[in-house]
């Protein structure tokens, strides 16, 4: 799991700074617009918004484009699509279980990038169950470590229901069940640690511990699914050993 979450962190960071800026930006505007649809606009009544709405902000989005989206979302403003939620299961190179969230306007359009992105890069789509089974849904809370040590973030947390910090590295994820977030990212705010991101993800129970050819396979099948717009997360049970992402940052 360690190494899932150190690729999730480094892959984070790389996308932050290259080219696919704008993708994200789209993605984190996204989100907000219909956590505002779903939960109203206000987001001091509305946890997954205020979230959202942190995030965007951490990744540099501007306070306008924000502004815009949740007020799409609230009704507040016309415009904005009619996003579902959808996802798709499937095996990646190695067999490796992916899982891939869209929000989508179109359902047919997203079902078929996804069905590219997978058959061009060594994975196969899967029914809808094959894979789900192999993660649990939690809240995860990631924060720059800065000067902070395991027990400073453990003391804060542990009250409010959290399972697990783990170090990745130069931040610690906290982990907890999906209804202790907003008590579990408040305790941070509490205790004046500032966090990057609070939101629900899945994370995998069993891991597949990769190689560096297996590693590179599936990095290239993650990237290919993330460059189609309906595609917001995708989430492996990978396993990357630190000494194969080192060895990776080096090519």
């Amino acid at each position: 799991m360690a190494g899932h979450s150190k690729w999730a962190t480094t892959k984070h960071k790389k996308a932050i700074i290259d080219a696919r800026r704008g993708k994200m930006f789209a993605k984190l505007i996204k989100n907000i617009e219909v956590a505002a649809r779903v939960g109203g606009g206000d987001p001091a009544g509305n946890p997954t918004l205020y979230d959202a709405i942190q995030k965007a902000k951490k990744a540099s989005v501007p306070n306008d484009n924000i502004e815009r989206a949740r007020k799409r979302g609230a009704g507040e403003e016309a415009g904005g699509a009619d996003w579902q939620t959808v996802t798709y299961e499937g095996y990646g190179p190695n067999g490796v279980a992916v899982l891939i969230e869209c929000l989508t306007d179109n359902r047919n359009r997203a079902a078929s990038e996804v069905r590219v992105a997978m058959t061009r890069n060594g994975g196969n789509m899967a029914d809808p169950g094959s894979v789900a089974y192999l993660f649990n849904r939690k809240g995860v809370v990631i924060l720059e470590k800065n000067d902070l040590t395991e027990d400073d973030v453990l003391t804060a947390v542990l009250d409010a229901g959290a399972e697990d910090v783990n170090d990745l590295g130069d931040r610690f994820e906290v982990v907890c069940e999906p209804g202790d977030l907003v008590a579990v990212r408040t305790a941070l705010q509490d205790a004046g640690i500032d966090y990057d991101s609070a939101e629900l993800s899945f994370i995998p129970s069993v891991t597949v511990p990769l190689d560096a050819d297996g590693a590179r396979k599936v990095m290239k099948l993650v990237e290919a699914l993330e460059d189609s717009d309906d595609v917001q997360e995708v989430y492996t049970n990978a396993d990357i050993p630190d000494e194969v992402l080192a060895e990776l940052d080096e090519e």
